[in-house]
């Protein structure tokens, strides 16, 4: 098979995982290497500091010999298998690079012979780029579950991103839907990772020639409709995740359907919305010092959806509200609607020069139509309203007009 009918097939692939983004890091290039982490150009994923990040994204082989019930490449599924060599990958890269098609390389795999025989072959891509291309672009490796530690310390000093699928929230469902795969073996290298990267961070910290441990961190991806769970299961999920694995991200994957299988839930479309909903509650974990059991409970275990997650937790706690601009700290401010980190940040260093005035607080980013509600300036509302949650939550819905607002749309994160 030619090499650009593999990668039309192994690019086709790859396009369900959605964590392919990249968060960047400052690799330090080798001496007349290629490649540069730092450098921004042609995109297609995000780093955190909002440069664009284009990346090959390509599956090593798409010949698994594992059966999961959502997944297109699944050993029952009539579909062109391929199969990359590791020289045909770094070749690709180097190739795609030099042209200044992109600037890293994600690359994951379906299981081939085994968790260990694929693991091998991918950590193989990466240090051949890394040792004999002389490589510092971005590299992110998707690790097998049930590859042996070795291969996963392998990747993690060779790659800037490691991540590893947990797919569904509960063992469950893995079980149901993923027979072969099991809890053990995906939150366990999780947990390597986790403790070397702090491991790695400590050394770092003592010697600055101390070999450094997936810089960019690890990240992991949940498929979403495809089981039963709730919306309060998966966000105490990715808490604990967030807490115990040292994880920079958990992406969420709205179910797409792609095989006819009876132990699949029938959809009209996917749920977009409730992946948009999620990703916001997500941020609410880890930059508004939100729990999940704020968030959502057993009495109420699912994301509205005409509200964003924080102005849904606002109207169910009308006690906390109205906050006074001029005297709240910084915690208290992201509590409050349409106050973002930036803003809050602005909010605290404008107040050390003079009060804050309604006039003002547009120029420093409050998205006053949703703010207007829940805060004071100096003593006085912004909106003089009938502070009962019911009546709110219709001001809301119908924005500042007489007529409905328009409905909300779908933000695609990722196509």
């Amino acid at each position: 098979m030619e090499i650009q009918e593999k990668l039309q097939i192994l690019s086709g692939a790859a396009r369900y995982d959605a964590s392919c983004a990249s968060s960047g890091s400052n690799r330090q290039g080798p001496a007349r290497g290629t490649g540069n982490t730092s450098q921004g150009g042609i995109c297609h994923s995000w780093a955190d500091d909002g440069r664009c990040i284009s990346l090959l994204k390509v599956l090593l082989s798409n010949d698994c010999r594992y059966d999961c019930a959502y997944c297109v490449n699944r050993t029952s599924n009539p579909v062109p298998r391929a199969s990359f060599t590791a020289r045909e990958v770094v070749d690709l890269t180097m190739d795609f690079y030099r042209r200044n098609y992109i600037e890293g390389l994600f690359l994951s795999s379906a299981v081939m012979k085994g968790p260990d025989h694929t693991m091998e072959e991918m950590v193989r891509v990466a240090e051949i780029l890394r040792n004999e291309e002389r490589f510092g672009g971005y590299i992110h490796l998707k690790v097998i579950p049930g590859s042996s530690s070795e291969l996963v310390r392998r990747a993690g000093l060779a790659a800037d991103r490691i991540s590893v699928n947990i797919e569904l929230p509960s063992s469950e469902s893995l079980q149901r839907l993923a027979p072969q795969k099991s809890k053990e073996s995906i939150l366990a290298p999780m947990k390597l990772i986790g403790g070397q990267i702090g491991t790695s961070l400590v050394e770092r910290g003592k010697s600055r020639n101390a070999p450094r441990f997936a810089p960019a961190g690890q990240s992991t991806q949940m498929i979403i409709g495809a089981s039963p769970e709730s919306d309060f299961q998966i966000l105490k999920l990715s808490q604990g995740l967030y807490n115990r694995m040292n994880l920079k991200r958990v992406y969420y994957s709205a179910f797409v359907p792609v095989n006819d299988d009876n132990r699949l839930p029938v959809l009209a479309s996917p749920p977009l919305l409730r992946e948009h909903r999620l990703y916001q509650a997500d941020w609410l974990l880890r930059f508004y010092g939100f729990s999940a059991e704020e968030i959502l409970s057993d009495d109420a275990p699912d994301l509205d959806e005409s509200f964003d997650p924080k102005t849904a937790w606002a109207l169910r706690h009308p006690e906390f509200f109205p906050v006074e601009i001029n005297r709240a700290d910084y915690g208290t401010l992201l509590r409050v609607p349409g106050i973002g980190v930036t803003s809050a940040k602005r909010i605290i260093a404008a107040r050390r020069f003079s009060l804050i005035t309604p006039e003002g607080m547009k120029k420093i980013g409050v998205v006053m139509k949703r703010a207007k509600y829940f805060i004071t300036c100096s003593g006085r509302p912004f909106e003089k309203t009938d502070q009962q949650p019911a009546r709110l939550r219709q001001r809301l819905l119908l924005g500042d007009g007489s007529e409905p607002s328009s409905p909300p749309r779908q933000m695609i994160l990722f196509s």
